[in-house]
């Protein structure tokens, strides 16, 4: 078993000089970084728990992970059946369900991945794969919630 190990480094950035003296008193902004990456990513809460709506927040966050792990596992996969995909996009949306005490958690997620193969001699077999790259995926084996699958998939026009 192998093991590997990742780091990412948060910097609040919504202080607004008066600290946390309430919870309307300061901005939910965030900036993350990692070494070694060009770009930053300007996070924030979701809109409905005062964030701001024009950056990142942790459960879009959380879905795109699932995603482009998905995508990621299947490019592989694909690769290794002989299956030649040509375009991938994906759809994902979620639902999480907040507490009474101001917790909660998300129940579901769903990827739509939509998947163009050169050959449509193998749309079939590419269909088939997203239960193998769901298996293989990092991300989705680590929730604990279900990730649902609703792929389609389509042969390049000639």
């Amino acid at each position: 078993m192998l093991d590997h190990h990742y780091a990412v480094d948060l910097t609040w950035t919504g202080s607004r000089g008066v600290g946390t003296t309430s919870y309307r008193s300061y901005g939910r902004d965030v900036v993350l970084t990692s070494e070694g990456k060009q770009h930053e990513i300007a996070g924030s809460a979701d809109r409905t728990f005062h964030g701001d709506a024009d950056r990142w927040n942790p459960e879009e966050l959380l879905l795109a992970a699932l995603a482009e792990c998905h995508l990621l596992s299947y490019l592989h996969v694909a690769a290794s059946a002989g299956v030649v995909v040509v375009a991938y996009e994906d759809a994902a949306v979620g639902s999480m369900t907040q507490t009474n005490d101001g917790g909660g958690r998300f129940t579901s997620a769903t990827l739509r991945p939509r998947v163009t193969v050169a050959d449509a001699d193998t749309v079939e077999l590419a269909q088939s794969l997203h239960a193998e790259a769901s298996r293989k995926c990092f991300i989705a084996a680590s929730v604990a919630f279900p990730v649902g699958h609703e792929p389609v998939t389509v042969a390049a026009a000639d």
